[in-house]
């Protein structure tokens, strides 16, 4: 009898094991439990606007429930780090951002992940550009005026997060204009502006969004954009690149899967994340303040991203990177 029992309970734990080794595919389908969307900013921070209106959007359509996980510090490096190492069964993603997979492998050498090779990229989502801003009463009006004082004389400008996306696209600002900028680093917004306003920096750099309000408030002056093109949302902004200045770089969120996760379940949830990018509601509150929704799934996302990690890497200047380095 007690022969029977163990051999039952042997039998039991290799079949646990075995259902455990499967890819979710295998084991079911999917999803058939909560999915956790790890979010690297605090409630309300940064993008964790974006992280949950994503995760509103595939819990009505997955009809199941996708929770956000804020996991905030070290620029998002650590929500990254932690998705990376979860199990690949779809049911741990993360908002993959400009700043934690492309900017973070040029600048850091103590990364715990390596970026992309320890994702399964599933899709780009939202894009917003990076913008020059000064205060209402700058003796700059445009963004030519800046560059040829700075020319010939030192600017203090303002940036958040050292080795971030936004300090990383000024970087690229003094390398490709010549400019005599001195970067000014910040840990949050609101401390930067309190000194762009109070005259002691003389401009500031940073993701637009949420600063867009003050701009149209009147209280700050944008002088131009990063990107491709003019912003819907900012039609009489201009961009860099349209002035001569080859800094297109934006920071983007998208969604990620640890290595390993069935191709089956990226590309599922890769479509649910087109179809929420479609829809009017998303697009205007992604819009509103200056984002613009970016659709490029798998492969196309992948391929984006090994090209913005090139982008970083060949546009900013050494010594700047190996300071950054650690």
């Amino acid at each position: 009898m007690l022969h029977r029992i163990l051999d039952a309970c042997a039998r039991a734990l290799v079949l646990a094991v075995l259902m455990a080794a499967l890819p979710a595919s295998a084991a079911g389908p999917y999803p058939s439990q909560v999915i956790k969307l790890v979010v690297g900013f605090p409630p309300g921070g940064g993008g964790d606007l974006y992280g949950r209106l994503i995760a509103e959007s595939l819990s009505k359509s997955l009809k199941t429930s996708v929770v956000v996980e804020n996991k905030p510090g070290a620029g998002g490096n650590i929500a990254a780090a932690d998705v990376a190492k979860s199990r690949p069964d779809g049911y741990t993603l993360l908002l993959a951002m400009s700043g934690n997979i492309a900017v973070a492998p040029v600048v850091r050498t103590d990364l715990s992940y390596k970026s992309p090779d320890d994702f399964e990229l599933i899709g780009a989502a939202v894009e917003a550009p990076h913008g020059l801003f000064v205060g209402k009463n700058s003796r700059f009006k445009t963004a030519a005026e800046f560059f040829d004082y700075a020319k010939s004389n030192e600017v203090t400008v303002g940036s958040t997060s050292p080795g971030g996306a936004a300090h990383m696209g000024l970087e690229m600002l003094k390398l490709k204009t010549g400019a005599d900028i001195l970067y000014v680093p910040y840990r949050g917004s609101g401390p930067a502006i309190t000194d762009l306003m109070g005259g002691q920096t003389e401009a500031f750099f940073a993701t637009a969004p949420p600063l867009v309000g003050q701009v149209r408030n009147g209280a700050l002056r944008l002088l131009a954009l990063t990107g491709e093109e003019r912003n819907p949302s900012l039609p009489d902004v201009p961009t860099f690149k349209e002035l001569g200045i080859p800094v297109v770089v934006t920071q983007w969120y998208g969604l990620a899967a640890p290595k390993g996760t069935p191709k089956d379940v990226v590309d599922l949830l890769a479509q649910h994340l087109s179809k929420a990018l479609a829809d009017p509601k998303n697009i205007k509150v992604i819009r509103q303040d200056g984002a613009v929704e970016k659709d490029l799934p798998t492969d196309a996302f992948t391929q984006y991203v090994k090209q913005d990690i090139d982008g970083y890497r060949n546009n900013i200047a050494p010594e700047v990177i190996q300071s950054l380095s650690r």
